[in-house]
């Protein structure tokens, strides 16, 4: 669980980030966990984008996302997800 501090750093790293999936109107499914799975093993920390098609709500989108990738939910701001997730073997950013 990460604590205000770490999320306010781990959201000052994402803002220069762009976005590597997008969830549409079919909302998420398990192929898309999958790749989110393997992508954030290599990046730690990523940002996904839910378009305007989506018709779930965001945050839900966002949680089921982090809990489904094992990930921890950064921030849900406007259209975008921050997830964060400690990489075994591509370890880069240090929490304070």
């Amino acid at each position: 669980m990460l604590n205000g501090k770490q999320k306010r750093y781990l959201r000052s790293l994402a803002h220069h980030l762009n976005p590597v999936f997008q969830v549409g109107k079919n909302g998420t499914n398990d192929h898309l966990i999958q790749h989110i799975v393997e992508a954030i093993e290599k990046r730690e920390l990523m940002k996904v984008t839910v378009l305007n098609t989506c018709l779930e709500d965001r945050n839900e989108i966002g949680a089921e996302l982090a809990e489904k990738s094992g990930a921890e939910l950064v921030q849900v701001i406007g259209k975008v997800i921050v997830l964060y997730k400690e990489s075994k073997d591509n370890k880069e950013i240090q929490l304070p």
